[in-house]
């Protein structure tokens, strides 16, 4: 085995360790209230505290049994990236432009993920979307929504890691932040639908999505010949009308295209509050007759947030 296929050999298995790891709920557990469980674990340097759930004996055994895990793993990743150094392997430089988006969204996480929430239906303000973001547990707040808020959180987390960056915008990518983002709810997140669904406000229905046909259609978006704004718009409202997974298709959508923006160096794209009924009835405009040019102007024209 030559140097390039060690080097992809090790790169798979980080990536698998890496995925193992950010499913895992792991930390030092702190239950508050005798309800509630809350996990505290140092992440890229920093001490961090997120809520786990409601107390349970199995959740607590759980998290430590993970905590452990998370340990093996970790040491795991050290000595592949020791190995990948004495091969000689690179990591993807990110320029300036980039970084500085990067540290764009994370300082905007709250804005687009609570923008984001509102246009699900989710009840929360800001400042409620901030705590959740935070780590904090917030009354009033269902379960559901605390979670939807939560895993988007986790899937803008996965977006704008440096070696998730650089990724291609592919089906690969977008069945990815769809787990992530439906992570607890189906246990097919991530895959194709395959059953019918229905679009509320309206009677159109989308057609079963096939595979080939949705990565064939990425791969034309991203290579269009128009500006890379142009193929973000592109790239959520094609996401949204084919309905690709069983829900959740909205959030993805707009996160999937963020990656993209971001991963240029053009910001970010939101749908503001306010703007969200004027939003969703062009959407639905868009479903039925397919033209997009209206919605298309109202996105670059209200929800582009440049640096």
């Amino acid at each position: 085995m030559d140097n390039y296929e060690k080097i992809q050999e090790l790169l798979a298995k980080e990536h698998r360790l890496e995925q193992e790891l950010s499913g895992l709920i792991y930390g030092a557990p702190e239950v508050r209230d005798k309800k509630y469980i809350y996990v505290h674990l140092r992440d890229s340097g920093q001490l961090r505290t997120r809520y786990a759930g409601e107390y349970s004996d199995a959740l607590y055994n759980l998290i430590l049994k993970n905590t452990t895990r998370a340990k093996v793993i970790k040491k795991e990743l050290k000595e592949i990236a020791r190995q990948l150094h004495e091969l000689g392997y690179m990591r993807h430089v990110l320029s300036e432009q980039v970084k500085r988006n990067i540290d764009f969204a994370k300082k905007n996480l709250a804005v687009t993920i609570h923008s984001q929430a509102i246009l699900e239906g989710v009840a929360t303000t800001f400042a409620e979307t901030e705590s959740i973001i935070d780590g904090a547990r917030v009354q009033g707040m269902t379960e559901k929504d605390i979670r939807k808020i939560v895993n988007m959180k986790h899937a803008w987390e996965f977006i704008l890691d440096d070696d998730v960056i650089i990724a291609e915008d592919d089906f690969a990518l977008l069945s990815r932040i769809n787990q992530l983002v439906e992570e607890g709810f189906y246990f097919n997140a991530g895959k194709l639908r395959d059953v019918p669904v229905n679009i509320g406000g309206t009677n159109w229905q989308p057609e079963m999505p096939i595979e080939s046909k949705i990565v064939e259609s990425l791969s034309e978006t991203i290579n269009k010949k128009v500006s890379d704004i142009d193929k973000a718009v592109d790239l959520v409202l094609f996401v949204m009308k084919s309905q690709i997974f069983i829900d959740g298709n909205k959030r993805t959508a707009v996160i999937f295209a963020n990656h993209f923006l971001v991963k240029n160096g053009l910001g970010l794209l939101y749908i503001p509050e306010d703007k969200v009924e004027e939003f969703k009835k062009l959407l639905v405009e868009f479903y039925e007759t397919n033209k997009k040019s209206a919605i298309s102007g109202f996105l670059k024209k209200h929800c582009l947030l440049k640096i």
